[in-house]
């Protein structure tokens, strides 16, 4: 399946992915993402070029899990940036936009997501199979 993009979130993901890596790089474990979504979220930006191709439940799962780590990163600086300044400052509206942005990306995976687990549904009987979720592949 084809996970489509526009530049703006595009652009929004690949910054905020590039901060969230960085940050935790410089905390050594300190920031809030464990190691494992930092993992998830280094592992996508590279592929963040234009649209995904996602051939598996299982791939649509960690690509999710990176684009929500990215999501809930960019609340949080949003949020501080507005109870730092105000709502109308530059840098909040600025964050506003590209969490607004990058929310949108995870709402289609998360459709996405409900859509592939239940083809498998219907395919294997159950929504959890972990064999089906890696093996079972969705054209584009």
């Amino acid at each position: 399946m084809i996970l489509h993009f526009n530049y703006e979130e595009l652009r929004a993901l690949t910054d905020a992915g590039e901060w969230l890596v960085e940050d935790g790089a410089q905390h050594s474990g300190a920031v809030a993402a464990p190691p494992e979504g930092l993992a998830k979220v280094e592992r996508l930006l590279p592929r963040l070029t234009g649209d995904l191709s996602i051939e598996t439940l299982d791939e649509q799962r960690r690509v999710r899990d990176a684009v929500g780590l990215i999501v809930d990163d960019l609340h949080e600086r949003m949020d501080s940036k507005v109870i730092e300044y105000t709502p109308g400052h530059e840098d909040a509206v600025n964050l506003y936009f590209d969490y607004a942005h990058a929310r949108i990306v995870l709402d289609r995976l998360d459709r996405m997501g409900t859509e592939m687990a239940g083809i498998l549904e219907l395919i294997g009987g159950s929504r959890g199979d972990a064999d089906l979720a890696s093996s079972v592949t969705f054209p584009d």
